[in-house]
C-alpha cells in the first residue's frame, strides 16, 4: 500500500451519515499515513450514523480551508442532502476540484459535488439512486465499484468500499 505520510485529508461529516463511508475510509487513510480531520456544521460534536454509530467532529466546516488539506472524503446517507445546501462545504468542494486535489464521493455522497457545479464532463459512478441527478449535473456516469477521473474517485455504495479506498490512495499517493 502506498504511504500517505504527509497527507491531511478532510472529511465531512453531518447527522445521518453512512456509517461504513466515513469511518472505512477513515481508518484505511489513517493506516496510510494520512492525517484525517472530520468537519462538520459544528467542533466537537457527536453525529450519529444512519445506522446510530456515533462521529464526533474534530473541528466545524466554517474553519476549514482547502489550501490546508491533500484530499477530501464525501461519505453518503441522508448527510449530503443537507450538507449540500451549506455554501461553504460547496466553496470547499470547488475548490479542492480547481486546485486539482483529489475528491472522493461515495453513494450519496455525490450529491456534494453535483451541488457544487464541478462534475459537468467528469466520468463518475454513485448510487444508482443518483444516477439521474449526476447525469442532469453533466457528468458522465458509469456503473463500477468505482471510478477515477484526474483528481475525482466515486464509488456507488458500502460493497464497494475496497475498491473506493485503493483508488482513492494510489490517487492521493500520485498526487
Amino acid at each position: 500500500m502506498p504511504s500517505l505520510t504527509g497527507h491531511k485529508i478532510l472529511v465531512f461529516v453531518g447527522d445521518i451519515y453512512e456509517d461504513l463511508e466515513l469511518w472505512y475510509p477513515k481508518l484505511r487513510l489513517i493506516e496510510a499515513g494520512a492525517e484525517v480531520v472530520v468537519a462538520g456544521p459544528a467542533a466537537n460534536t457527536n453525529y450519529a450514523g444512519k445506522n446510530g454509530y456515533p462521529c464526533v467532529s474534530d473541528t466545524a466546516i466554517d474553519d476549514m480551508d482547502a489550501a490546508d488539506f491533500t484530499g477530501l472524503v464525501v461519505p453518503g446517507g441522508f448527510m449530503p442532502d443537507k450538507l449540500r445546501r451549506d455554501p461553504k462545504v460547496l466553496q470547499i468542494v470547488r475548490d479542492f476540484h480547481e486546485a486539482g486535489k483529489p475528491i472522493g464521493a461515495i453513494c450519496h455522497g455525490g450529491w456534494i459535488p453535483i451541488s457544487a457545479g464541478v462534475y459537468k464532463g467528469i466520468r463518475v459512478t454513485g448510487s444508482p439512486g443518483i444516477k439521474d441527478d449526476l447525469i442532469n449535473a453533466g457528468a458522465i456516469w458509469e456503473d463500477a465499484a468505482v471510478v477515477i477521473d484526474r483528481n475525482h474517485v466515486t464509488s456507488r455504495r458500502p460493497d464497494d468500499l475496497p475498491d473506493f479506498c485503493r483508488g482513492l490512495i494510489e490517487v492521493l499517493a500520485a498526487g
